[in-house]
């Protein structure tokens, strides 16, 4: 198997950092849900080298995250959990949980559940983050994504860009408040909320 490899994520990948760094300096331990390709979990774990870094995927994608994990062989670097977002998760408490564009290709309901797992699994004063695109009022912040969300809608009607309003609404449902909300490249954002 050749290693997965995705241009945004290489792409994206520095911004994501500055705008973690603070977020994650007291946090000794992060799950990452949805590690994808597994490019983002090496990156991250190496320039972080302070935190425990955790990936999980659902099956299909281990394979994929062992190919770059094998590589770097980072001690906080760990191999992939089987996490499905309609299922339990195999952690304990973590300090933080860190998931990158997934929110658009999931349906609503399972990120319900999504907040539902951080609710059980994370540690008091514990923080969430949460990259990809976002709407505002009903409104895309660029062309580029009404058409993205169009073709992603052709492919599954459940899935699509969120509002905004409704995902932080559904986070304080949950008890977390929304610290800062942070314009990316590519027009993305990152949400950080933290547990109160």
């Amino acid at each position: 198997m050749t290693k997965p490899f995705s241009q945004a994520c290489e792409n994206n990948k520095n911004h994501i950092l500055t705008a973690l760094q603070p977020a994650l300096q007291n946090a000794a331990s992060v799950l990452e849900i949805g590690s994808g390709t597994g490019q983002h979990s090496v990156f991250f774990a190496k320039k972080l080298p302070h935190l425990q870094w955790y990936t999980s995927d659902r099956e299909v994608n281990h394979q994929g995250i062992k190919l770059w994990h094998d590589e770097v062989q980072l001690a906080n670097l760990h191999p992939p959990l089987l996490l499905d977002l309609n299922y339990s998760w195999p952690v304990n408490k973590v300090d933080a949980v860190y998931t990158a564009n997934t929110f658009h290709i999931v349906s609503w309901e399972l990120i319900t559940r999504f907040f539902a797992g951080v609710n059980q699994h994370l540690n008091q004063q514990g923080v969430v983050c949460v990259y990809g695109p976002f709407k505002y009022k009903g409104e895309f912040t660029s062309p580029s994504n009404d058409e993205f969300n169009s073709l992603l809608q052709s492919r599954d009607p459940l899935s699509g860009i969120r509002d905004f309003e409704a995902v932080e609404q559904l986070a304080v449902q949950y008890g977390l408040k929304l610290l800062s909300d942070t314009a990316m490249p590519a027009n993305n954002q990152l949400l950080i909320f933290k547990r109160q």
